[in-house]
């Protein structure tokens, strides 16, 4: 979501120059496969020129999608979007889930029937030929592009908790609810739309809209922390300190990893 211009304070947007943050109006449907391409751009530049690229932040799809070659889905059209849209809502969650299941079992063994964005996105894949069960070996492998080296950062539970709350209250400090419904006051694609917290921060009487997006941030963080577990050869970093001791030794481990005899690196 970092990726759209207009939602800096929601989507809580680096205040330092970052490639690849606001690039996209609201109205643009963007994809995984279109972010790819423009991320591998940019990290062929940097390297090309000397330069060590840095990928930080983002979803654990796009992380992946920067850092390897991923066979992609191909993305529908406007049109088939509205048209499998529609026949949800006219079908019902129910017997649209019927429809997947005759088409596509195996993506539909991994949906619930009331989860319509996805079901929609199974549905138009369908009809492109291409499936949303995903390849496990497509995103869980240690292979990448170029030798890299993927940092988790580790912060106790409860301190993560504590520090979803004071971002959600400065986020409404700062003016998130002013930018949530200028946003909604301009057309959005759907994917934009799908920013977390934009309509209940712009709907929502204040505390109500506080603790709706404290608690749906919570349960996003958990799900990303399951996600980052799962990356091959990830190196866990304790991040419950001083940012300076955090990136001293991420600069230790990446300068050790570079001095091993070629083949070990990971």
């Amino acid at each position: 979501m970092q990726a759209y211009r207009g939602l800096p304070i929601l989507t809580a947007q680096p205040e330092r120059p970052t490639r690849l943050v606001g690039i996209w109006p609201l109205d643009h449907e963007g994809s995984v496969a279109e972010y790819a391409r423009l991320a591998h751009a940019a990290i062929d530049e940097l390297v090309g020129s000397g330069r060590i690229p840095v990928v930080a932040g983002g979803t654990g799809l796009y992380l992946r999608a920067a850092l390897a070659e991923l066979s992609l889905p191909p993305a529908p059209t406007e049109e088939q979007r509205a048209r499998w849209e529609r026949a949800y809502d006219r079908l019902g969650p129910e017997r649209a889930y019927d429809l997947l299941l005759e088409r596509d079992p195996d993506a539909a063994a991994r949906l619930h029937p009331n989860d319509r964005r996805r079901v929609v996105r199974a549905l138009e894949l369908t009809e492109l030929g291409s499936s949303l069960s995903p390849d496990a070996d497509r995103l869980w492998t240690a292979e990448t592009r170029l030798p890299t080296i993927v940092f988790g950062l580790e912060v106790p539970r409860a301190v993560l908790g504590d520090r979803i709350v004071r971002r959600a209250q400065a986020m409404f400090d700062a003016g998130v609810v002013d930018e949530a419904r200028r946003a909604l006051a301009e057309p959005l694609s759907s994917t934009a739309a799908r920013a977390l917290g934009l309509r209940e921060v712009a709907e929502l009487p204040r505390e109500e809209a506080l603790s709706t997006l404290v608690t749906r941030t919570r349960r996003y963080a958990a799900y990303q922390r399951k996600w980052v577990r799962r990356i091959p050869g990830l190196v866990s970093v304790s991040a419950d300190r001083p940012v300076d001791e955090i990136a001293h030794d991420i600069v230790e481990v990446a300068s050790a990893r570079q001095r091993l005899p070629a083949g070990r690196t990971g």
